[in-house]
């Protein structure tokens, strides 16, 4: 089995680790994309997942990796956040936003009770970093 092979397995293992026990109860379903260091900057790797929310589903209050910058990106419905101690805000299809290193997501969600919502997030992290998400206490 290649190294890239067994670090993506990894990462989506440490995703699902960090994330099964909450989906069930959120209504929400992480899917890794892709994971792939990046040759030029050496040290760190661009992972993408896809975070599919039910109707009225959510994620925990939580934080990323310390070295995670996170680039979020809506597909489908309407994705109401929160990151820091910044507004409230509800992104649409098209729309996007992002995380810094250190934040915490205190709010992601699914604005709507009846539709279905998908976010994509594309995380720049460590390649050794191998918890991307953590809920907050």
């Amino acid at each position: 089995m290649k190294l890239q092979s067994i670090i993506g397995l990894a990462a989506a293992m440490a995703i699902a680790t960090a994330t099964s026990a909450v989906a069930r109860e959120t209504a929400e379903t992480v899917t890794p994309q892709f994971k792939q260091a990046i040759t030029n900057i050496p040290g760190k790797s661009l992972i993408a997942v896809v975070v599919d929310y039910a109707p009225g589903g959510a994620s925990p209050s939580h934080t990323h990796a310390k070295s995670a910058f996170i680039f979020g990106y809506v597909l489908s419905g309407e994705i109401e956040s929160q990151v820091n101690d910044g507004p409230m805000r509800v992104y649409r299809v098209g729309e996007s936003f992002y995380e810094p290193p250190g934040s915490r997501h205190t709010v992601s969600r699914n604005a709507s009770k009846t539709k279905p919502a998908k976010l994509l997030a594309v995380f720049v992290v460590d390649t050794d970093d191998k918890e991307l998400t953590t809920p907050l206490k």
